[in-house]
């Protein structure tokens, strides 16, 4: 027999519990679902009922619903930029075999010493690849210069290349900081302070504007690379402190306990306290990397064209220039998905490390 105070379950008993459990609130739920669902009826007439699909401007300027004729005219120009109109298949083609890597890299069953081989190797092939082909040069491909290169594949490199190189960089600015030596311990905590409260836009200004002007006479850095250096730096101080929080969660009796075992100060960090801090900070790993994900956007400001500066290059034909806003929802969804993707990742490698580490304890 059921209690009479036991909660009751059942989707409509649940829906007055949580959306209509007391007038006010069903008033309230009620304005909220007739707002939604009219938002819903008009974007969905206009994206798909009322919406242009073939490349007729003509037919577009007649419509009024969305012209999706200009994605279908200009999605080469936003997703490669300025790449040679017939030698985009090699920003493609590369592209791919990145994301291609990422989705080998992110299979458990690879995460063994041998499995760590197999994706040192091929991220060592998918870089040399990825670059032969932007670059050319080589192999009978014609020499593209980095001033050519946007779209997705520079937003993709510019993120690879800032997170991959930042993680190393921001971990031993977190150990430096929690460091007895007072001078490593000052110049790291200086270097993170004053990162952090400068604009990211003013670090790519002053990597190039700036940077040349400092660099001996006869001497030049590729724009590009002094980019990517200038987010390898800023990400760095962002991915130290996300680290030192980390660190600060393990106990420090792991610490006084592995030392007195005769563990030297490397292996401590090595095998003790990285391995619980990096795990711990997994969400905001994540979210740097979204972060620097979104970030690469702010490139356009020194004349390099991500994904959205690749658009706004596609807006300058006057022709297609009032259906700015197709566009954009097309760059949209390829940044949430993208970022969609990665956010549900993290969270099941979330719960795949934390939950068996919590079975561990309760097996003990």
């Amino acid at each position: 027999m059921t209690h009479p105070n036991a909660p009751r379950t059942g989707l409509l008993a649940i829906l007055r519990q949580k959306l209509f459990y007391s007038p006010g609130a069903a008033v309230l739920t009620v304005l909220i679902a007739a707002v939604v669902l009219l938002a819903g009826w008009k974007a969905l007439d206009w994206a798909v009922l009322s919406a242009v699909w073939q490349n007729d401007l003509e037919a577009c300027r007649q419509a009024s619903g969305a012209c999706w004729g200009f994605v279908d005219e200009k999605w080469r120009l936003i997703l490669f930029g300025r790449y040679p109109h017939e030698l985009q298949w090699r920003p493609g083609t590369a592209t791919i075999l990145v994301v291609l890597m990422l989705c080998v890299t992110a299979l458990p069953g690879l995460w063994n010493r041998r499995g760590a081989r197999i994706i040192a190797l091929g991220w060592a092939a998918t870089l040399i690849a990825f670059f032969v082909l932007m670059l050319g040069g080589v192999f009978g491909l014609s020499s593209i210069s980095t001033d050519m290169w946007g779209g997705l594949p520079l937003t993709v490199v510019l993120t690879l290349v800032g997170m991959t190189l930042s993680v190393p960089l921001g971990i031993l600015l977190a150990i430096g900081r929690r460091s007895e030596m007072p001078i490593i311990s000052a110049v790291s905590a200086g270097y993170i302070e004053l990162v952090r409260g400068v604009p990211l836009i003013t670090v790519l200004f002053v990597a190039t504007f700036i940077f040349p002007l400092l660099m001996p006479a006869g001497v030049r850095v590729d724009a590009f690379w002094r980019v990517a250096l200038a987010i390898v730096l800023f990400q760095a101080a962002y991915i130290a402190e996300t680290v030192r929080g980390g660190l600060q969660t393990v106990p420090k009796g792991q610490t006084l306990a592995a030392l007195s075992l005769g563990l030297t100060k490397r292996q401590v960090y090595g095998s003790v306290l990285l391995p619980q801090a990096l795990v711990a900070v997994i969400p905001a790993f994540v979210n740097s990397l979204l972060s620097c994900f979104m970030d690469t956007s702010l490139v356009t400001v020194v004349s390099m064209y991500d994904l959205l500066g690749s658009l706004r290059l596609a807006l300058g034909d006057a022709q297609w220039r009032a259906y700015f806003v197709e566009g954009y929802v097309f760059v949209t969804l390829i940044y949430f998905v993208s970022s969609f993707i990665i956010s549900r990742y993290s969270l099941w490698l979330e719960a795949r490390l934390t939950g068996g580490k919590s079975r561990r304890h309760a097996d003990a």
